[in-house]
């Protein structure tokens, strides 16, 4: 599985950082799909190797300016570059209401459908060819929610041992049998598929959640996740100053949460622009990695524009070089 930051900055853009957006693909699938719209995404799409063709659906945490005010220019364009495929557009009820309102008003007509899905409380998807998504209720301003995107297929092994064992011969017959078809033997017997393949690994699971107070809602999600990308808008000092009414997380929270449910993988996202690179006295990202270091032993990551990520089969999580320019 690939992940891509197109935007990881909160509320407003930042000289380095755009607003929400996360691009995520299967392993080998043509198709891609978008979590979160800020304005500008297709800006940064454009220093990617995904295109606006490809995309096979969108899906809007909450609200939030910062997190769709991209959808009617990413729509307008895929029009434009003569997209025909359908596109899925799915988050709170309110997304469909904005994206119609823009549509309307500036007469944008597009030469595909756009499908909209209402997310709310339970909602869960099973019709997409990669992943099987499903929606968890967080804690925001507005209804917001976190998506977990868990694999649909995961290859089998073939028992090489029994094959040989009850000599069935290696040839395309094998083949057949690790695609799940059973095959005729010239002794008459059927080889069955399900009795010569070994039992397969655990599907990723891939937790991106909206903005949230409350980490510990995902508490039942995360119990079988490999990688949870979460804000860490603050550190907790600042939210302290800050108070509870934006309703955000601090990268100690997070953190605490992510170590106490055993996720192997975290990447902190979605940060206040206060927090520089470089400090001259004021605050930095060390001080978000440093909090979050202190709370989490595991896999660790801050994320930035465009950096991409590799979730491998055993479910450890890489970071890829930056592309050149970013």
């Amino acid at each position: 599985m690939e992940l891509q930051f197109l935007g990881t900055s909160s509320g407003t853009p930042s000289r380095a950082r755009n607003v929400s957006g996360l691009a995520l693909r299967a392993t080998g699938s043509k198709h891609w799909y978008l979590v979160d719209c800020g304005e500008g995404t297709q800006h940064r799409i454009l220093r990617t190797n995904f295109s606006p063709i490809s995309l096979r659906a969108i899906f809007i945490t909450h609200i939030h300016g910062d997190h769709c005010y991209g959808l009617p220019g990413l729509l307008a364009s895929a029009g434009l570059l003569n997209r025909a495929e359908p596109l899925l557009i799915a988050g709170p009820p309110a997304v469909e209401r904005f994206v119609r309102g823009v549509m309307d008003s500036t007469e944008l007509r597009l030469p595909y459908q756009v499908e909209f899905s209402a997310v709310e409380p339970g909602w869960s998807l099973a019709t997409l060819p990669d992943f099987r998504i499903e929606a968890a209720e967080l804690s925001h301003r507005v209804p917001s929610f976190a998506f977990s995107f868990v694999e649909k297929s995961v290859e089998r092994r073939l028992d090489i041992a029994r094959l040989e064992r009850d000599g069935i011969a290696s040839g395309p017959g094998w083949g057949q049998l690790q695609r799940g078809e059973d095959i005729a033997l010239p002794d008459c017997r059927v080889a069955r598929s399900a009795d010569y393949l070994l039992p397969g690994r655990r599907q990723r699971k891939v937790i991106v959640a909206g903005d949230n107070d409350t980490p510990s809602l995902l508490a039942a999600q995360a119990r079988d996740a490999h990688v949870l990308v979460h804000e860490a808008t603050y550190t907790e000092e600042v939210l302290q100053k800050v108070g509870p009414g934006p309703q955000h997380s601090s990268a100690r929270a997070t953190a605490a949460f992510a170590e106490e449910a055993g996720i192997p993988n975290l990447i902190l996202t979605h940060f206040s622009p206060r927090y520089q690179q470089q400090g001259n006295g004021g605050a930095t990202m060390a001080d978000i990695e440093a909090e979050a270091r202190f709370a989490y032993s595991g896999n660790l990551f801050l994320a930035s524009d465009l950096q991409r990520y590799t979730l491998d089969r055993q479910g450890k999580l890489a970071a890829l070089p930056l592309p050149n320019g970013a």
